[in-house]
């Protein structure tokens, strides 16, 4: 695996924590699970999604796209990872309605710590 494909795969396992993790949460919260109030989990959770809204709303292209894409100049054979993932990461679609989606995901996540709030032990 290239330095790039590292990256790239750091950067999909982050999208996956930051959308993956909401619905986790509100299956966890019916199921009564109890490591979904973990608070380290859930502040952990939240400023993930809250610094992908700074980085949108500020007009910031995320490090580590600028990270893999500065790796790539430098590499020029694109692998099965990078195929794949950048289809599933990046999309062609206006930078407003990206920050529309994230404003209204990091709500959601919010919403839910009142809906499921964390809990210490």
């Amino acid at each position: 695996m290239s330095a790039a494909d590292f990256v790239l795969v750091l950067h999909f396992f982050y999208v996956l924590f930051v959308v993956g993790s909401l619905p986790i949460i509100w299956l966890g919260a019916w199921l009564k699970c109890s490591f979904i109030r973990n608070p380290w989990f859930r502040y952990g959770h939240l400023a993930a999604i809250l610094l992908v809204v700074a980085e949108s709303v500020l007009g910031i292209v995320c490090p580590l796209t600028v990270w893999e894409n500065t790796l790539r100049q430098v590499e020029t054979d694109g692998s099965f990872i990078q195929f794949w993932l950048h289809r599933i990461l990046f999309y062609n679609v206006s930078e407003g309605l990206l920050t529309s989606i994230y404003i209204s995901f990091a709500a959601l996540v919010a919403m839910t710590f009142k809906w499921v709030p964390p809990r210490r032990h």
